[in-house]
């Protein structure tokens, strides 16, 4: 078995706190895509200073708060990308302008009309460049140690940075793996 075999599109993967490329330090990413040539996400929790408006001026007063680009990772970040949550009863399938990624979690064509979007998503989140890896370079990256595979929860995508998502996602997988989320950020602050 493929020490990826795991990830699939809808997973998170959560930084270990081994986890030191500066990067990723912290970072939950949401797996957008998965495949044999490689994998692609979004950091999930790296709030810019840039406000989506400045940068998609339809797009602005659509997104959640805070209403900030989000850093999506190292690869192409003048490429945005948008999540939607969408509401209960919705399907990627039954709203125009969005990809299924999985369940309740869809790929926002950035080009559509927002207004006709926004009535049926619970939120969207805009991030500048995403997290990529190369066939074989994740797996390698799991072998190490450096990521945990986890289930994802469609309010992960939409989470404000005013709550650790890292701890939270670590602390709702039961123990032993909650007990990461108590390591500290600096470990000379300890």
């Amino acid at each position: 078995m493929r020490a990826d075999a795991e990830v699939e599109p809808g997973t998170l993967l959560v930084a270990a706190p081994t986890m030191f490329d500066p990067n990723f330090r912290r970072t939950v990413v949401f797996v957008i895509d998965h495949r044999d040539e490689g994998t692609l996400g979004v950091v999930l929790n790296r709030p810019s200073d840039v406000p989506v408006d400045e940068v998609l001026p339809n797009w602005g007063e659509h997104v959640v708060e805070p209403q900030a680009v989000f850093v999506g990772g190292p690869v192409e970040k003048k490429t945005a990308l948008c999540l939607a949550a969408l509401r209960t009863g919705e399907t990627a399938a039954s709203v125009p302008g969005v990809i299924a990624v999985r369940g309740p979690v869809a790929l926002v064509d950035l080009d559509a009309d927002p207004d006709s979007l926004v009535a049926r998503v619970r939120g969207l989140r805009v991030f500048a460049g995403y997290a990529g890896w190369d066939s074989g370079q994740l797996a390698g990256e799991i072998d190490r140690g450096d990521w945990l595979i986890v289930p994802a929860l469609p309010s992960d995508v939409l989470a404000t940075p005013a709550k650790d998502l890292w701890g939270q996602v670590l602390r709702r997988q039961g123990l032993p793996t909650a007990l990461l989320a108590t390591h500290p950020g600096d470990l000379q602050r300890n």
